[in-house]
Formats: C-alpha cells, sequence, structure tokens
C-alpha cells in the first residue's frame, strides 16, 4: 500500500541573531539646556554625521544628589533625532526616567545586564592572550603587539578575533559595513558616502573617501591604514575629524596610517 508525505508547510518567519553596532550616549548633567548648546556646538555643521544610527541614551554619569533631578528626556529625545541619532534603548538608575521609557517604547538597560568586573576581567585575560598570538604570527608586530586595556570610558572590553572581515567589493554611497569583534579590509575604494567600521584595525587598500571609524566599541589602540587618504571622516575610539577639518598636505591622496596619542588623532605618512 503507497503512502503519501504531506509537503511540511514552511514557517512564516525566522528567529536569528542580529548584530548591529549601538552607539551610547552619555549624558553627565541634568542640565537639559546646557546639553542641547553642547549638541548644537558639536553635531551643528555635521547634521549627517549620523545616518538614523541607534544609540543609546546613558544617564548613569549624572552626579547623584539629595533630591534627584528629573532630566527633561522628551526635549533630549527629540534633539536627538534632530540630529539624526534614532534612541532605542535607556540606561539610568532613576524610576522616574524608566517610567518615561517605557511610555517612549525605549528599551530599558538595566545594572544587571551590563557587564560584570569579573566578565571584564575575563575578557581582558583573553585580549591579553590573543594580543600575544597575533605579536608572534603576524609582521605587524607595532600594531598589535600593545596591552593597553580600553580605558573606564568604553562600553565593555571586546577581544578582537585574529580574522578580519575582508570586503572585496568598491563600497557605494549608502552602504555600511560593520567588522564586530575584529579588524577590516576592504581591497576596494570606500566612496563618499559609504561608512566602515571595526572594533579593531582597519586597513583599505584602494582610496578611502567615506567615513572610517575604528576602536568602535573604545580601543584606543585601533589604526586606520590607507593606500589614499581622502577620507570625509576618520574616527578611533569616539575622537573623529571631519573633511571640514583639511587633511595635511603631506598625507592627502597619499598611503598613510592614522593613530590616536592621547586625545589627538595623528596621520603619518606610508
Amino acid at each position: 500500500m503507497s503512502t503519501s508525505k504531506v509537503p511540511k508547510t514552511p514557517t512564516a518567519f525566522d528567529i536569528k541573531s542580529a548584530l548591529l553596532p549601538l552607539e551610547s550616549v552619555v549624558i553627565r548633567l541634568d542640565d537639559i539646556d546646557k546639553v542641547l548648546t553642547d549638541l548644537d556646538v558639536r553635531f551643528a555643521k555635521h547634521p549627517d554625521f549620523f545616518d538614523n544610527d541607534p544609540v543609546m541614551i546613558d544617564l548613569t554619569q549624572i552626579p547623584e544628589r539629595e533630591t534627584p533631578a528629573t532630566l527633561d528626556l522628551p526635549k533630549l529625545y527629540q534633539a536627538l533625532k534632530k540630529y539624526k541619532m534614532n534612541p532605542v534603548a535607556l540606561r539610568s538608575n532613576n524610576p522616574t526616567h524608566h517610567a518615561w521609557a517605557e511610555l517612549a517604547g525605549l528599551f530599558l538597560i538595566t545594572q544587571s545586564q551590563m557587564p560584570t568586573e569579573s566578565k571584564k576581567s575575563g575578557a581582558q585575560t583573553q585580549i591579553n592572550s590573543q594580543i600575544e598570538d597575533l605579536s608572534q604570527q603576524s609582521p605587524l608586530k607595532d600594531v598589535v603587539a600593545s596591552t593597553n586595556a580600553p580605558d573606564s570610558g568604553a562600553a565593555e572590553a571586546i577581544a578582537v578575533s585574529t580574522c578580519a572581515l575582508i570586503v572585496d567589493k568598491p563600497l557605494r554611497s549608502g552602504q555600511h559595513v560593520y567588522a564586530k569583534g575584529r579588524d577590516l579590509v576592504v581591497m576596494a575604494m570606500v566612496n563618499p558616502g559609504a561608512e566602515i567600521m571595526a572594533d579593531g584595525h582597519i586597513h583599505v587598500y584602494a582610496p578611502l573617501r567615506g567615513k572610517a571609524i575604528a576602536g568602535a566599541k573604545g580601543n584606543k589602540d585601533a589604526r586606520i591604514y590607507t593606500s589614499c587618504l581622502e577620507a570625509e571622516l576618520i574616527a578611533i575610539a569616539g575622537v573623529y575629524r571631519t573633511s571640514d577639518t583639511a587633511i595635511p598636505k603631506d598625507v592627502a591622496g597619499k598611503p598613510a596610517q592614522i593613530r590616536l596619542v592621547g586625545d589627538k588623532l595623528v596621520m603619518q605618512p606610508q
């Protein structure tokens, strides 16, 4: 007796992990007017610096008072939207802020969800181990041999993988590539309006004309290398420089490396 199998109906959805970059906007004062003024000073000339990038509003650095003040969060929310930031999460110790986050539809980050000191210590041990392996294998020892940990302002200690993300096609305006937890190697041109980001180093073996952000999670030892420096924006560990400030003549349109010295980006010919 023959039997027929009923074809399995595919499900209408799948659930997969999504690894997305998330910037943190750390507010240090409960004076909303001062915050808005500083935002305007920093981003008024660069209204397209962000491209609806998701951000977390972090209010845990606001000094505590005997009578806690309440920051005007709706006003802050609208200001961030003005500069094309897209608030999706809130981190705060103030219950009043928690209530507003629920009303605004923001994901609430609690203290228990942040990395503990033991996790940070373990991550740093892993970083040191991987850096030691890299320094023995890589010809770029001066780049990878540093064992300095990200400072306390970094969101978390990030272990950079020995396997880089490689992109071998030109990146057009509007395209975004993020190498999470590793270096990024781009073998073709990064056109104006394109953005490349990595938690580690960035290597571009072609003209770099878009945005390049290395050390995205706070790694101050990250560097940017390119065979032709014409970037509209470069950044390392949150320190950035736009095309409004002319690139030095000795590296403009030439092979160069960019590194962070203190709080200053240093560009050197290659």
